[in-house]
């Protein structure tokens, strides 16, 4: 038979194998991202799941519909009864750091969770334009910035924005955190199969709550709350999704978030690039550009009805190609995931399940995520990996001195600078340093990454865009203005001229380091 004449199923026996797994993958990380958004940022009830929820209960079904499509077309053209679609559900590295780098500060400046909420949609808006060209442009852009820079300043995020929150609140349950943990580091980790092949996320949620529940009613642990198993019971019925003009107000202060959102943007579309890759490894291979427009048009989509939290094509294609899954497992996930949203379910699954169950999730992401950064790139890079998550460091280290100050009922100007330094905290220097930090620990990272491999004259272009960047407050400065951090600029320009130096003058060298230092560690290399 000719391809053209084959009929691809929709819907086959492996298909049960890739939906349960995808589901609750997807459905934990609705959890997740619904008890931040109650917990962390304050966001009311009725705009968490009336609005939001509804509106990411649009925006994936939409994407799995295009993705399943894509995967039938791709069936019909090969004439293959195994391709298996995209899978497809909210970014979960973008879930984490709209709450913590973008929501929560502005929460914690304002105290107004609907400006926090309104700044989420514009961030995830402006997402979705960036993933969008990327769709275009992405190539170019990988071409010429260094891995070691972009999972660098990834990895900085992760550190600090996801992994230390989520262990501090599990500490102080230590008994139930480090049960989730210890599930989560076996079976994830080690990758142990757990008995009957239970996914080790939903085991660590599951016994984690069966736990906490006893812990209640035995009176030995009291951690629960019966009484809001009840009130969530208030949060059924069917919410409808409406457009609002909510990521309009957010877009009013676009300096801030540009800073953030270009570099991870950028990280969302490479992210994709590598996911269609490893599909096409798989054997499934297809269109990336029309992969990163679902991605980029999911984002936009989702803010304008409410959503701050962009959706996006995920990992694991071959995983679920291995069980069986082809086109429906995928398609199945959104519609499912869709009626949860849309009619409440997750205000009771937030009652039911206690958050020190999760958190331990929260926290093996975040150490994922920066391993991956020391991983993915090559051993004698490992500093510059160092030097771009430091920014990252540093801003959170001021959000919590900031945050300890206002406690008090002051902040850094009032007790003085000098003040602060006398007591060991450089809160200047921090401030400076941490300046949009992700942005910032993108182009530290790069010029160490061509300084490490000797190529001196891109070092010196990277060193130029900083001092750029700088001059205008995008990178290791207070606010985006005119001549807003000149001394960093011009500090910037001092290195860009010494690496020039060292590339045209006397002590110039070859353009990649000889062969037999490539993967010399920099232990070693001090040693020597």
């Amino acid at each position: 038979m000719s391809a053209s004449l084959s009929k691809p199923s929709f819907w086959v026996a492996g298909d049960w194998n890739g939906f349960f797994g995808l589901f609750t993958n997807v459905l934990l990380n609705v959890i997740v991202l619904t008890g931040l958004c109650l917990g962390v940022v304050h966001i009311p009830g009725s705009v968490v799941f009336g609005r939001i929820l509804p509106a990411l209960g649009v925006a994936l079904p939409l994407g799995n519909l295009f993705y399943a499509y894509l995967a039938y077309q791709l069936a019909k053209k090969s004439g293959r009864t195994d391709v298996t679609a995209m899978p497809y559900g909210p970014s979960v590295p973008h879930m984490f750091l709209v709450v913590f780098v973008i929501m929560l500060p502005t929460y914690l400046k304002t105290h107004d969770p609907i400006a926090a909420w309104d700044a989420g949609l514009a961030w995830a808006f402006i997402i979705g334009i960036i993933v969008t060209l990327g769709a275009f442009v992405g190539p170019t852009v990988r071409k010429y910035t260094p891995r070691a820079a972009m999972l660098g300043a990834l990895a900085g995020i992760s550190i600090a924005f996801i992994s230390l929150r989520p262990a501090f609140q599990f500490f102080q349950v230590p008994w139930l955190g480090f049960f989730s943990f210890g599930i989560i580091m076996i079976s994830w980790l080690s990758q142990v199969r757990l008995p009957f092949g239970i996914p080790g996320g939903l085991a660590a949620v599951v016994l984690g709550t069966i736990l906490a529940w006893i812990g209640e009613f035995s009176g030995l642990a009291p951690i629960m709350d019966p009484a809001a198993v009840s009130a969530a019971f208030s949060a059924f019925g069917l919410h409808i999704p409406m457009p609002s003009g909510h990521f309009l107000v957010g877009l009013q202060h676009i300096g801030p978030l540009l800073v953030t959102a270009i570099p991870l943007g950028i990280y969302n579309f490479t992210e994709g690039m590598n996911n269609v890759e490893s599909a096409s490894a798989a054997g499934d291979s297809y269109d990336l550009r029309k992969i990163l427009l679902a991605d980029g048009i999911g984002a936009m989509l989702g803010s304008v009805l409410g959503s701050p939290f962009p959706p996006a094509v995920y990992i694991g294609h071959p995983g679920w190609k291995a069980v069986g899954g082809r086109i429906g497992y995928s398609l199945l996930t959104g519609v499912v995931i869709s009626a949860v949203c849309f009619f409440g379910v997750t205000a009771l699954l937030l009652a039911v399940v206690p958050l020190v169950a999760i958190l331990p999730i929260l926290l093996y992401i975040g150490l994922v995520i920066g391993a991956q950064a020391f991983e993915a790139t090559p051993m004698r890079h490992a500093p510059a990996v160092i030097l771009a998550l430091l920014p990252n460091i540093a801003n959170w280290a001021q959000g919590q001195v900031d945050a300890a100050l206002a406690a008090a009922g002051t902040n850094a100007q009032a007790v003085g600078f000098d003040k602060l330094a006398g007591e060991g905290v450089i809160y200047r220097g921090m401030e400076l340093f941490g300046g949009g930090a992700t942005l910032a620990g993108m182009i530290l990272g790069a010029i160490a990454v061509f300084i490490i491999d000797r190529d001196f004259p891109k070092a010196a272009i990277y060193a130029a865009i900083g001092a750029v960047l700088a001059f205008f407050g995008f990178i290791n400065g207070t606010q985006l203005a005119f001549a807003n951090s000149a001394p960093v600029a011009l500090g910037y320009a001092v290195l860009a001229v010494t690496c020039l130096a060292f590339a045209k003058g006397p002590l110039k060298y070859s353009a990649s380091p000889p062969i037999e230092a490539a993967d010399i560690t920099p232990t070693e290399a001090i040693a020597e």
